[in-house]
């Protein structure tokens, strides 16, 4: 089939809620893809991040046909034998002390903020229906009735209300905003350490820790989404390390598989974990034998193979290399480790145009916000690529 027939199927008989770069990809290994036509293309997007290992990695390939030789699904209505194996290697190396395991990285959202409001009526003692969620503007945590309604994106929400309530917005990387709205119902503060989809947006030095005194001082559960920085991507195992902060909550996803297979992650205190019994919540497909084993593999390689610390050189490098590019289109790099966003001056004419002549010179990208190119690579790039991208990136916005 080809890329023309590929195309006009999904459009004839798939919903149209994405629009995606026009190219047909079929295959993949380590941070290169190639197209039907037999193009190859350097991935800069890594699925949002779910392929931080990159793609088709050959060891989490082999736990994955193990593993369905022998046990794919059970329900969590029966143990399997790798589910507790799963807990031990992830609470180790996260130094939890509770795991929740989900599919999508919006589920983890939901498994987080239904525990958090029952601990927040439980413990924290707030009146039933009352407790408070704190957000910031230009999140991004989902997609679902619940995680929209809170969105600050009015393409997320305009016609899917009405919304669920118990949310209050403030602004992202503002301490002082977050002091100004505690009241003795707020329960927790869901934050992004560095928002992606906002367009790589970075907060001030010691925004975390700041806010991760306020929560402890006020009794309020601290929940990271690192779906998209965590598990390597900022040079970190998680981005929270940076600060050498621990959340009460921490929300994994993508890159948990190795991009094989959807699984998330709720890590936990004992405290917010504890109040869930049997019946409060769960997932048929959660904690499935095939997902665990994949899992700790995805996580094994991420660690034994140096990964993360490629991601901390290679992001300095990448980040380095795009702040030496002379172009009057380039408003301003930003990014850390091998999340990065260049955002473009609005004269440039919208980043949609450069990422599309990116990928007729073989780099893929995407862009988010009208003028802002993202560079996610898997981390297991090397220099002399990474050279290779920065000639092309320059050309274009040259």
């Amino acid at each position: 089939m080809d890329a023309y027939q590929a195309i006009e199927l999904e459009q004839t008989y798939g919903a149209h809620n994405y629009q995606p770069m026009d190219v047909v990809l079929c295959r993949g290994e380590g941070v290169w893809v190639w197209d039907v036509a037999g193009n190859k293309y350097l991935d800069c997007l890594s699925a949002y991040s779910a392929v931080n290992q990159g793609h088709c990695h050959p060891r989490i390939m082999q736990a994955m046909i193990e593993q369905s030789r022998t046990l794919t699904l059970t329900s969590r209505a029966f143990r399997n034998d790798q589910l507790g194996l799963f807990y031990r290697d992830l609470c180790r190396l996260t130094n939890s002390h509770k795991v929740l395991p989900m599919n999508s990285g919006a589920e983890a959202v939901e498994t987080a903020i239904k525990a958090v409001r029952k601990w927040g009526y439980v413990e924290k003692g707030v009146p039933e229906d009352e407790a408070e969620i704190i957000v910031c503007g230009n999140n991004f945590h989902g997609r679902t009735i619940t995680i929209v309604g809170f969105s600050t994106n009015e393409n997320s929400r305009k016609g899917f209300g009405p919304f669920t309530p118990g949310f209050k917005i403030i602004p992202f990387g503002d301490v002082a905003a977050l002091e100004q709205v505690l009241t003795p119902n707020t329960v927790g503060f869901l934050v992004e350490p560095i928002q992606g989809e906002a367009g790589v947006i970075i907060p001030p030095d010691g925004y975390l820790k700041a806010v991760r005194n306020i929560c402890q001082e006020n009794k309020i559960v601290l929940i990271l989404d690192e779906i998209q920085t965590g598990l390597g991507r900022t040079g970190k195992l998680l981005a929270e390390a940076h600060e050498e902060i621990e959340a009460d909550l921490t929300l994994i996803g993508k890159a948990l598989s190795g991009g094989f297979y959807p699984v998330s992650a709720v890590l936990s205190n004992q405290a917010v974990l504890g109040v869930l019994q049997p019946g409060d919540h769960g997932s048929t497909f959660g904690g499935n034998p095939l997902a665990c084993a994949v899992s700790r593999m995805a996580l094994k390689v991420l660690v034994e193979e140096g990964m993360i610390e490629n991601a901390a050189d290679m992001g300095a490098y990448f980040l380095d290399g795009l702040k030496q590019v002379k172009s009057q289109k380039i408003k301003e790099v930003r990014g850390k480790g091998l999340m990065i966003g260049v955002e473009l001056d609005t004269k440039a004419g919208g980043a949609r145009s450069y990422c599309e002549e990116l990928m007729t010179r073989g780099l893929l990208c995407k862009e988010t916000h009208d003028h802002i190119i993202r560079f996610a690579p898997p981390l297991v790039i090397d220099r002399e690529t990474i050279d290779w991208a920065l000639e092309q990136i320059e050309a274009v916005l040259k």
